[in-house]
């Protein structure tokens, strides 16, 4: 397997992702059909889903005009007029309950070495959202206007640029106090900084707006598009055959799934951990959901809880007892990585690489598995973010994944 790892790890670390385009889903994701409603994490059908991506659904219904009131919609999603598949299934990711429909606009990020394309949905901003499986009038305003709006002025945006290289955000990100999964004050306030003048003359009438949709409320604006450009790296990285390296994380608040590089397509899952760390004022464990959302792609790549120690800041909000927990995080996450990405280093650890390219087997042999930092969402639909924190996957998944590998490879 160490030829075919080395070969995996180098695909993976060669991206170099450019935010090329925004469009409808339906126009971007190749054989997509209007009724396929794309969710985070392994495959799951209506009836077992959990409450926030039941509502999500709902509110994705009403926002295609494909159901007129919550309650046919909730009969729709369950009677087959809908197919539920997986945003990984056709190059995408979303955050949290990750709904992706027809008529969403999606970020559209290629590898510039390879022409080869991943897809995010854009962030809601503040508020509770489709993300959290709201379906109120407010969520329903929202999409409309990002829809109408707001693409229509980044579309322009991105043909005046040519595109943007988020790959040197992510990096200068890093350096000033992200991990860019929980925390991306810094390459949201970069990506603004760089291209505020560029959405004024495109919004026109509409700048004001525009502008305090990315810098106000929405912190995390810039997670939707990290995630597009990890999701692109693992993708060039997946089908080398006899390859251990992890291509996929994702939970849809029931199961957490794994993929491995040498098993395309194939996911290995388990019950959904519930995340350790800290509520908000009101809220205790008993509120939260199991772990959900694609944004483990985060961790994929070496960011997130692999990178913790480029944020310290973010420890207390994650409810670890000190900044040595992100250190400790850091460490750990370097026993079960490949390498070390030469582009997305660590200042504080003398500029070493990130911990990159996880390797299914190291997780076996050793014991330690994927740390990921995380929202904890509700428990119940349209509630929203409850807490934050730190979820270890289970490693079962991963003994799964290494066991049927070895057993294709005839070992």
């Amino acid at each position: 397997m160490g030829k075919a790892n080395e070969t995996a790890l180098q695909r993976l670390m060669a991206a170099d992702p450019v935010l090329v385009d925004i469009r409808p889903a339906g126009e971007v994701l190749e054989g997509m059909r209007p009724t396929d409603f794309l969710h985070a994490g392994p495959p799951i059908e209506f009836e077992r889903m959990c409450p926030p991506m039941q509502g999500a659904v709902i509110c994705a219904l009403l926002n295609e005009g494909l159901a007129s009131d919550p309650e046919q919609a909730r009969r729709m999603a369950a009677d087959g007029t809908i197919t539920h598949r997986t945003c990984h299934e056709f190059g995408a990711v979303g955050p949290m309950t990750g709904l992706t429909t027809w008529s969403m606009p999606v970020w559209v990020v290629e590898d510039r070495n390879t022409g080869r394309r991943s897809y995010a949905n854009v962030s809601e901003g503040v508020g509770v959202g489709l993300r959290f499986g709201e379906y109120s009038q407010r969520t329903l305003d929202r999409l409309k206007w990002i829809r109408e709006v707001a693409m229509p002025v980044f579309a322009q945006v991105l043909r005046t640029t040519g595109g943007i290289e988020l790959g040197p955000i992510m990096a200068q990100g890093l350096a000033m106090g992200d991990e860019l999964h929980m925390r991306n004050y810094a390459t949201t306030s970069l990506f603004l900084k760089s291209h505020a003048h560029e959405i004024t003359d495109a919004a026109g009438s509409h700048a004001a707006d525009v502008l305090k949709f990315i810098g106000v409320g929405n912190d995390q604006f810039f997670l939707n598009l990290a995630m597009a450009a990890n999701k692109v790296a693992a993708d060039l990285a997946d089908g080398v055959p006899g390859s251990t390296l992890v291509t996929a994380i994702a939970r849809n608040g029931v199961e957490v799934g794994v993929r491995i590089s040498g098993l395309p397509g194939r996911w290995f899952t388990a019950p959904a951990p519930v995340v350790k760390g800290l509520y908000l004022p009101g809220y205790t464990e008993k509120d939260a959901n199991p772990d959900i959302g694609d944004s483990a792609i985060m961790e994929v790549g070496g960011f997130g809880g692999f990178a913790m120690v480029t944020a310290p800041a973010i420890v207390k909000f994650l409810g670890a007892a000190s900044v040595e927990v992100a250190r400790e995080t850091t460490d750990a996450m370097y026993e079960i990585t490949l390498g070390e990405h030469p582009r997305y280093q660590i200042p504080a650890y003398d500029f070493r690489g990130i911990p990159c390219g996880i390797d299914a087997a190291r997780v076996v042999e050793t014991g330690i598995t994927p740390i990921l930092n995380t929202a904890i969402a509700s428990n119940r639909a349209g509630q929203g973010m409850v807490g934050a924190g730190m979820s270890t996957l289970p490693v079962e998944p991963f003994v799964a994944a290494v066991t049927a590998l070895a057993e294709e490879l005839g070992l």
